[in-house]
């Protein structure tokens, strides 16, 4: 098993709660922590912006990894939006055996 986090940003607590139950009603993932607002600073067709979002954190294997970004490309209002995955390389050994069992392969 190849666990990962998955990183995104939405505009709203609404679409971000929206992803994050979607996600665990279809286990591509074991948990999803919808967090607080933040200050997104960043360069969009050259020009600087920024925008309150909402950052989520899913974590799952990396064998959903590809339906997990198809989700968000659909459900997300962004034109682009941010989909970073980053191996989870170790943890707590019974937190990465339960996100197993809860994320089960089909393949």
């Amino acid at each position: 098993m190849e666990a990962v986090l998955i990183i995104s940003n939405f505009p709203d607590e609404k679409s971000a709660m929206q992803l994050a139950q979607a996600l665990i009603r279809q286990r591509l993932a074991a948990c999803v922590n919808v967090l607080s607002p933040c200050t997104s600073v960043y360069r969009w067709q050259g020009e600087i912006e920024s925008a309150e979002e909402i950052p989520v954190l899913i974590k799952t294997q990396r064998q959903h990894y590809d339906r997990v970004e198809q989700l968000i490309k659909i459900m997300h209002p962004y034109e682009l939006p941010e989909v970073i995955m980053v191996p989870i390389t170790g943890g707590l050994p019974a937190y990465l055996l339960w996100l197993a069992a809860e994320t089960p392969l089909s393949d």
